[in-house]
């Protein structure tokens, strides 16, 4: 805000004439909270795709499908059991019976006054004894432990999930972001953000086709790796009028040879690996590698807001072409 007083170009980017007069802080903070909203990040995202020049580039057919890990703001230390809910202490039938005040001292007390003073002092007179001191950033000892979602929480983002990529890897605190590209020219038609959890992927990808094509009846084409070749995953799509162009799994595949024998499969299949340079520019260049946000609500918007904003980074190829 400060800069905003003597830099006309941050004036020109918010829309600001030179003898405007600049927001106060409290002002911009407001804004800044309704920008991280997912309604807002989804209407920027809207916004760019229906510019003229940006509706002619995108094709309205063909579409793929991915998700990547989003590493949470919250270290494994944080991850601690859940607090049970314990019982009252109410006293059981063999416990012995509370025993009751002995108030014969203060009834000494009234009874004669004179002999007040001699009463013994009260126990809250008594100095507080000083809790001990732990350190904020102590040696932490997993080995042995078990720990799952199930039992464990992150004290510090309690929407963070505990997930690993794959076999061999390391499990982490993190979100897991979707997008949903067309494969034209490569941009991000739709992005979420859910939980990071073995069915979070194929759950997204049905949300955003049908939040971006509800209720088509035109045939559309959906391309994606070998984690989607989930026999429900296929029947939902080609229930939803589109043909799932899914990386087909060693054994056990949903998808045979009358899909896998036209060409438009092989072409998919080879377009849907574009999806990984958003990915790429998100993580480094958008700072989404690990969030500094959280909370699932405002790292997704986020995500979308960081994915919308790769877009007219990728126009300029686009429109020279």
């Amino acid at each position: 805000m400060e800069q905003m007083q003597y830099n006309p170009l941050f004036c020109w980017f918010v829309g600001l004439g030179v003898d405007d007069p600049v927001w106060v802080p409290t002002v911009f903070s407001k804004n800044r909270d309704r920008l991280l909203t997912t309604d807002m990040s989804r209407k920027f995202l809207a916004a760019i795709l229906a510019h003229r020049e940006v509706a002619a580039l995108l094709s309205d057919e063909h579409f793929s499908v991915d998700g990547t890990l989003i590493k949470a703001w919250a270290s494994m230390k944080s991850f601690q059991p859940k607090p049970q809910d314990a019982p009252p202490d109410d006293g059981g039938p063999g416990d012995p019976p509370a025993a009751a005040p002995d108030r014969s001292a203060d009834q000494r007390a009234l009874q004669d006054p004179q002999t007040a003073d001699r009463a013994e002092p009260a126990a809250e007179t008594a100095p507080m004894p000083k809790p001990a001191r732990r350190d904020r950033n102590a040696e932490i000892d997993f080995r042995g432990e078990r720990r799952s979602n199930a039992t464990h929480a992150s004290t510090t983002d309690p929407d963070a999930r505990l997930f690993r990529k794959s076999r061999g890897t390391g499990a982490i605190l993190c979100f897991m972001g979707h997008t949903l590209m067309e494969n034209r020219g490569g941009l991000i038609v739709q992005a979420e953000l859910t939980h990071a959890d073995g069915h979070a992927e194929r759950r997204a990808a049905l949300d955003m086709i049908h939040r971006h094509a509800p209720g088509s009846t035109r045939r559309l084409t959906l391309g994606a790796d070998k984690g989607y070749d989930s026999a429900d995953f296929v029947a939902a799509l080609r229930q939803a009028c589109v043909t799932p162009h899914v990386a087909q799994k060693a054994r056990c595949s949903a998808i045979d040879g009358r899909t896998t024998r036209h060409p438009g499969y092989a072409l998919s299949q080879k377009r849907r690996k574009k999806i990984e340079e958003p990915f790429g520019w998100a993580k480094t260049v958008g700072g989404m590698a690990q969030t500094v946000l959280r909370g699932l609500e405002r790292v997704r918007a986020r995500f979308t807001l960081t994915m919308a904003a790769n877009n007219p980074a990728r126009l300029p190829k686009l429109l020279a072409a």
